[in-house]
């Protein structure tokens, strides 16, 4: 296949993205890319607003990302008990937008890992097998002893590691690999979610789990697509169903490399939202902007039913994958 830059993806494939798939335009002779007046005309006719639904080009619906969507349940609060996780380092070819694969790293054979939960004064148990072909390690963001930050306790292939610490503080937080090259081994997919909740229970709401990821897919050291939750334009092609009559609680973290920042920006209304997932310091907005590591969680009641698009307020990242809906119904 013919090399395409993220400068060609967006020349040629923004505008033309939901027509056909992307594989096609990703690909296509450069003779065939539209003039800027050509560029702001289809745009114009086609736009964000074509972006939806079964022409959207991305793959078919996931089980496996589908579960990265919605976190485990949230357990009282009781000190001492034990929660377990297992994850597994494996390398795997994954679609990341139609027609296009990435040799990603991966926790448990996904780009974000699996959401990790416990409560505040939980014994979190982690044991990590490294079935991939490199050195790894997990860091969890949060307190814990030293020989548990995953920076020194250094997994070969073929090994493993129990982390186990008690949980805290809670929040919304992350975890991703710990080896270097640390750049290298984020990007390629080694990172997760993790939350911590609260001794007194949030109130009921629908939880969701948003990661802002990313795949620079020609080695470049640019971005080629944008993504939550893997795949460029997952939730465009899948819209998410919401109610209108219940909280929608989205824990939210941004894991892209390459970029300084990413962002998440909420059309037709606005939520809550509070900084690393915390109750100190509350904000009332339709737009976040996030720096890699930074998380919090986003509370939404909407108002209204209908679609409503979400996406990163940088538009070049919205135009290559990073842009979604939601299905708010009675």
């Amino acid at each position: 296949m013919t090399k395409f830059s993220r400068k060609r993806l967006l020349v040629t494939a923004a505008p033309l993205v939901a027509a056909g798939p992307l594989a096609r335009v990703a690909f296509a002779d450069a003779e065939h890319s539209a003039t800027h007046e050509g560029h702001d005309h289809a745009h114009a006719a086609l736009g964000h607003a074509a972006m939806i639904g079964a022409d959207v080009p991305s793959i078919e619906r996931s089980a496996a990302i589908d579960a990265l969507l919605t976190p485990p349940p949230a357990l009282p609060h009781r000190p001492g008990r034990v929660r377990e996780y297992e994850l597994v380092a494996r390398d795997v070819d994954l679609e990341v937008a139609q027609g296009v694969t990435y040799p990603a790293w991966t926790y448990n054979g996904t780009a974000p890992g699996p959401v990790i939960r416990a409560t505040e004064d939980d014994l979190l148990r982690v044991r990590f097998v490294n079935g991939g072909g490199h050195p790894h390690t997990i860091h969890f963001h949060g307190i814990h002893p030293a020989t548990m930050d995953g920076v020194f306790e250094i997994v070969q292939p073929g090994g493993s590691f129990t982390y186990e610490f008690p949980a805290r503080p809670w929040g919304m937080h992350l975890y991703h690999c710990h080896a270097t090259p640390l750049k290298k081994h984020i990007h390629k997919g080694l990172y997760g979610a993790f939350i911590i909740d609260p001794p007194k229970p949030r109130k009921p709401a629908q939880e969701l789990v948003m990661v802002m990821n990313a795949f620079d897919t020609d080695g470049d050291g640019e971005n080629n697509f944008y993504a939550v939750n893997g795949p460029a334009f997952y939730y465009a092609r899948h819209p998410i169903r919401v109610s209108r009559s219940q909280t929608v609680r989205i824990y939210l973290a941004n894991l892209t490399e390459f970029d300084l920042i990413n962002s998440f920006h909420l059309h037709g209304d606005f939520f809550r939202y509070y900084h690393t997932g915390r109750d100190e310091l509350v904000e009332y907005t339709d737009t976040v902007v996030l720096a890699q590591g930074e998380r919090g969680i986003l509370e939404i009641d909407f108002a209204n039913t209908g679609h409503f698009m979400f996406h990163a307020h940088q538009s070049e990242f919205a135009e290559l994958g990073w842009m979604g809906f939601f299905e708010v119904v009675d």
